[in-house]
This record gives structure tokens, sequence and C-alpha cells, in this order.
């Protein structure tokens, strides 16, 4: 699919900005999308900013980005947030926060770029998971739940799409070493007074390989379900765990 046109939401930092470096390495038209453009600037690739929560922002941006790359072949839903919070301390604001980025979010971009797909018989939609959406972890509550969602919503999807070679995929990865685990490990540290070595294994234990996953491993993953080799991969939560269940 060299030459192809992805979109990636959350590209101007981690996992979304490695991934959109990748894609453009292997030869793809990437445009990258975010809701600061400082960060995405810094990417040096074409970008549109959009806040992945507003559906007709998000419209209006596959608009831009189909303008001036043309039709789009793959959809990367990257953006994402996570907090902590016991559950009995959670509202319905802090489950619909999770929800509207986690979930909507990918509903929003993979809907926005669909058209393209269904007319061209052909396309990936991939969403960056978490191992999360395989399993309960403490205290994320609403993050897990959102991203059970991402897991439900690519499965059904990959069914309703098969026909038209257009495969769907979630990647579920464990903790991977970005911003938002260095964010993480801060509020570890405010809450319990741990040092931020001690915080940081804390987060590794659960992988059997004892240490983070790194944003190249998912951009290298993301790659992969879009060659012809991946072509029967379908309707699959892939997890990058080192082996965590």
């Amino acid at each position: 699919m060299s030459g192809a046109h992805v979109v990636i939401s959350g590209g101007g930092t981690g996992v979304g900005a490695e991934t959109a470096r990748q894609f453009a390495q292997a030869g793809y038209k990437v445009t990258i999308l975010g809701r600061t453009e400082a960060t995405l600037k810094a990417q040096d690739l074409p970008y549109q900013i959009c806040d992945v929560t507003d559906a007709d922002a998000v419209k209006a941006a596959f608009d831009g980005a189909r303008t001036e790359q043309g039709p789009i072949t793959v959809v990367v839903a990257n953006a994402g947030a996570a907090t902590s919070v016991p559950f009995a301390k959670m509202n319905a604001a802090d489950l619909t926060a999770m929800t509207d980025v986690n979930l909507t979010g990918v509903f929003n971009v993979w809907q926005a770029g669909l058209a393209d797909m269904k007319e061209a018989k052909s396309g990936r939609m991939i969403a960056i998971a978490s191992t999360a959406g395989l399993k309960g972890y403490p205290y994320v509550a609403g993050y897990c739940a959102a991203k059970h969602g991402v897991v439900g919503l690519t499965r059904a999807l990959a069914l309703e799409l098969a026909s038209m070679a257009i495969t769907v995929n979630a990647i579920c990865p464990g903790f991977i070493e970005t911003p938002l685990l260095e964010r993480s490990i801060e509020n570890i540290v405010a809450k319990t007074g741990m040092s931020s070595e001690d915080a940081a294994t804390s987060l590794t234990k659960g992988n059997p390989q004892r240490r983070f996953i790194q944003t190249d491993e998912v951009a290298a993953t993301a790659l992969w379900l879009c060659s012809d080799a991946a072509r029967s991969i379908n309707g699959h939560a892939l997890s990058l765990s080192g082996g965590e269940i």
C-alpha cells in the first residue's frame, strides 16, 4: 500500500508521531491530526487540527486531508487519554471523559475515513487500544470500559466490512514508554510517596519481559497490518505485552 494516504489521530507525540514517521519512511502519504498545532508542526508532516471528540471537526479535518493528499486508504485511531480514580469516587462525568476520547474518538475518525475505503473496496482501519481492552486494571475502570468498547467496535466493524477487503483491527499494547506513562508515574509518586523508579517497576511487573513497550513496536505493528501479508488479519485485538495475560 505504499503511496496510499494514511490519517493518524494523536499524531503529534508518542505512538502517533512514531507511527507517522514509519509510514512516511515506507512511502505513504501521511496526514496527522491533533489538538495542538505546535506539536503537529514539529513532525514536519501535513496536518489538520481537530479534537477527535468533535465529530464535525473530525469531518472537516478529513475533508482537508482529502483535498490536500487525495482519498484516504488507512485510518489509525491513536488519540487517547487516561485518568486514574477509585471506582467509588468516580462520577458519570469521569466515565464520559474516558469514553469520549478513547471510544467515541475512534468511532469519529473511522467513520470520517470510511467513504473513501468503501468506494475503493479496500482499506485498513486500525485502533491503538490497550491491554486494558482485554483485561481489567484497578483504579482505571473508565479507561478499561472505553478500551473494551474499542475492541467490541473493532470486531463488529470487521465483519461488516470484510466483503469489501477493508480490514479492521485493534493493537493492544501494555504500558508504553510515552509522555502519558510519565504522567501516570508522577501520579503514583504523588499519591503513594514511592520513588519514580519504584513506581515504574510496579507498572512493569505485569509484563513477563519486565519492560515497557516502545513506540516503534506499536508503529511497526500498524505498518505490518497494512501490508499484503496481513490481508487476512481482520477483527483481531493484537496484544503487544510481552506475554501479559
